[in-house]
């Protein structure tokens, strides 16, 4: 391990019991599965705000601005060896304001909304895949940020305190 970093952050919106994913096409580090409803790698400015990475990749893959969606917040941040380089993952959930349009293009793939009920049985990134399942158990009945480290057969979650 030579200490290379891979910093990626996602957004997955919601809009009552319904979650929009995406099916990821043609990407360079995660391929045809499904993934969140935008996000990407940071830029280099980006480096210390994941906030403005997860706005930026939501601009520039669904056209949204921050002012079509609320309640954006971090929830999960995750860590996994892979490859010769740590990944950390930033994971925001948004619910999407009321009156904006929901048929969504993406450049980077398909997007579709699924009710809650259905994320369980779908292929998706490692880490997301975790996330997803925490999330509908959990996190989403709570405010916390949670932090989550995968170990080669899932990802173990604990809360991130702030002190």
């Amino acid at each position: 391990m030579d200490g290379k970093l891979r910093n990626m952050a996602s957004v997955y919106i919601t809009n009552a019991d319904r979650m929009l994913l995406l099916f990821r096409q043609g990407g360079r580090v995660v391929n045809d599965v499904w993934i969140g409803s935008a996000g990407g790698h940071f830029e280099e400015f980006e480096l210390n705000d994941a906030r403005a990475c997860v706005l930026r990749e939501l601009e520039e893959e669904l056209g949204l601005g921050a002012c079509a969606i609320h309640d954006l917040s971090l929830r999960y941040v995750t860590l996994r060896r892979s490859k010769g380089e740590i990944r950390q993952n930033y994971y925001f959930f948004a619910a999407l304001n009321q009156g904006v349009d929901d048929n969504f293009v993406s450049n980077e793939g398909i997007s579709r909304w699924f009710d809650f009920s259905e994320l369980s049985a779908l292929e998706m990134a490692y880490t997301s895949k975790f996330v997803i399942e925490h999330y509908l158990k959990i996190g989403r009945k709570t405010n916390e940020i949670y932090v989550g480290v995968a170990d080669g057969e899932k990802v173990v979650f604990i809360t991130m305190p702030e002190f």
